[in-house]
């Protein structure tokens, strides 16, 4: 993407929240991560606890469909599904579908995560699926409040073993994600309710930017 793109997202950004102008230059270098994942053919995966937990479904929501944009589905494939399935049920697969960029979250799979914490470990619980999932290139999408959520930190430590890239979002603290992601925006606020309320715009300018990225305007 365009440098000046870039600048007017974050310019946007900043007008909305000037408290997140020190996360800038972190929220670029995550949105590069993502972006050199998904154009290698990689993907994402997500985790995180509670109100974080429910931020990363959100975030596959925005990727995983159209975000702000409607990504028809490449000429190539409508004729692929036209060939297969005939004009009216190809052509009705094809304007319902939309492109998407993959990402997994960790946090919706009860069977295996209550199954993995009574069986084996707790605080394993998203480093077993990214072990699961995770290939060399994909990339993990780390969130914690405190910087300091012990299975999201082993979920971290695993995917760096796995070489994969790693992003993590938290507070003013850090923490140990801190010192453990590629690349950590840490929103300057102390209090959950607080950095939460931040993490929102974040995502949101970063799928905005993914989006734009790989389908246009």
């Amino acid at each position: 993407m365009e440098k000046m793109i870039v600048e007017n997202h974050m310019g946007q950004l900043v007008t909305r929240y000037p408290d997140l102008e020190i996360c800038t230059p972190d929220i670029i270098a995550a949105f590069q991560l993502c972006a050199g994942t998904f154009h290698t053919g990689g993907k994402m995966l997500l985790c995180g606890n509670g109100g974080s937990a429910s931020d990363c479904d959100h975030i596959v929501g925005e990727l995983m469909k159209g975000f702000l944009s409607k990504r028809p589905v490449p000429i190539s494939f409508r004729d692929s599904l036209v060939k297969e399935w005939h004009a009216q049920e190809g052509a009705y697969l094809a304007d319902h579908l939309q492109q998407a960029l993959p990402a997994i979250s960790l946090t919706n799979h009860a069977a295996l995560i209550t199954a993995f914490a009574n069986d084996v470990e707790p605080e394993m619980i998203f480093a077993q699926q990214v072990y699961g999932y995770g290939k060399q290139g994909d990339i993990l999408l780390a969130l914690s409040t405190s910087g300091n959520s012990t299975n999201v930190l082993r979920a971290v430590q695993t995917a760096r073993a796995i070489g994969m890239h790693t992003v993590g979002l938290t507070g003013k603290q850090g923490g140990r994600l801190n010192e453990l992601c590629d690349v950590t925006i840490a929103v300057p606020w102390e209090h959950t309710p607080d950095i939460q309320e931040r993490h929102l715009p974040v995502y949101h300018v970063l799928c905005t930017m993914l989006e734009k990225e790989f389908f246009g305007s």
